[in-house]
């Protein structure tokens, strides 16, 4: 999966629905910088948090 955490991926935080949908800025190891919709950028360690990579064409995923 980490493999798909890339620049311009979009995400959804799986503990912070509220955040809406993200997209990734920067990945460098396991710090992840995510751009979210309604929190703006936050700085994610993904060995602690696991995103969940969307399809933002997808229904019900934008």
């Amino acid at each position: 999966m980490d493999d798909m955490l890339v620049p311009g991926a979009h995400v959804r935080h799986p503990g912070q629905p509220d955040w809406g949908l993200g997209q990734i800025q920067s990945v460098i190891g396991t710090r992840v910088t995510v751009n979210f919709e309604h929190a703006g950028k936050v700085l994610i360690n993904t060995a602690a948090v696991g995103l969940t990579v969307v399809d933002p064409d997808a229904p019900g995923d934008g």
